[in-house]
């Protein structure tokens, strides 16, 4: 374990069957927290989990649709009575929805990508925030995405989506600048990642840097040591 400040933190990560939350989940379980991993994917889940027991991690996995109604607040309360806390949720899930203009996006694409990259961070907060504060040392990382200051031509929901959850972070953030809860939002930047691909699917994915590049930065700012507080970091600029 390269970090004994997290041995037996309790780590919750959403979208963690792939991608940035994959990586995330197994970086903390190797820094030795006990990792909450959610994703609606099964397999992937189950890929993670054999991944992290060979690494020697603990891992506790949660097949979890971001959409269901009830999933967010019935996982809290599980959370509360078998560990009494949350330390760190990194909420790292994502949809991309479609790339098209704005006047021909259904309202089932605004629905869903609403719904995963902004109501459903806003749950999170609210269903585990006591546990968060109930924590010695709190942390919280949302991703965010350049798209929601660049607001490109045929990005409305995703930028719209993303510029709703900053907005909802920064704002969360400012109710506890006495507190010691830290949070943060973190632009990975491009990356190596399937959204990525499917959103430039001519780019050379080998330049790109992986999932795994990120990690160190957002383990930097889960760490009890850390103070940095409601900002924006981005990556590479400041890993």
């Amino acid at each position: 374990m390269s970090n004994p400040m997290l041995n037996d933190k309790i780590a919750l990560v959403t979208g963690a069957s792939r991608g940035i939350g994959r990586a995330i989940a197994v970086g903390l379980a190797k820094d030795g927290a006990h990792v909450i991993a959610t994703a609606r994917t099964q397999g992937g889940l189950e890929e993670l989990d054999d991944e992290i027991k060979a690494a020697g991690g603990k891992c506790t996995l949660v097949p979890l649709d971001q959409m269901d109604p009830e999933g967010i607040e019935k996982l809290s309360e599980v959370i509360n009575e078998r560990w009494g806390r949350l330390d760190i949720l990194v909420a790292a899930a994502g949809q991309l929805g479609e790339l098209t203009p704005a006047y021909q996006v259904t309202a089932k694409t605004w629905n869903e990508v609403m719904g995963v990259n902004a109501i459903a961070p806003a749950r999170l907060i609210r269903a585990f925030e006591p546990l968060l504060l109930k924590s010695e040392a709190g942390r919280a990382v949302f991703l965010t995405s350049g798209a929601s200051k660049s607001c490109r031509a045929y990005w409305a929901p995703y930028a719209a989506s993303k510029a709703a959850l900053d907005a909802l972070v920064m704002s969360w953030a400012d109710e506890h600048n006495t507190s010691d809860l830290r949070i943060n939002l973190v632009n990975p930047g491009p990356m190596r990642t399937a959204m990525r691909k499917k959103a430039f699917p001519s780019e050379d994915r080998d330049a790109l840097p992986p999932p795994e590049a990120l990690v160190p930065l957002v383990l930097s700012l889960v760490s009890p040591e850390n103070t940095r507080h409601r900002e924006w970091v981005d990556f590479p600029s400041e890993s």
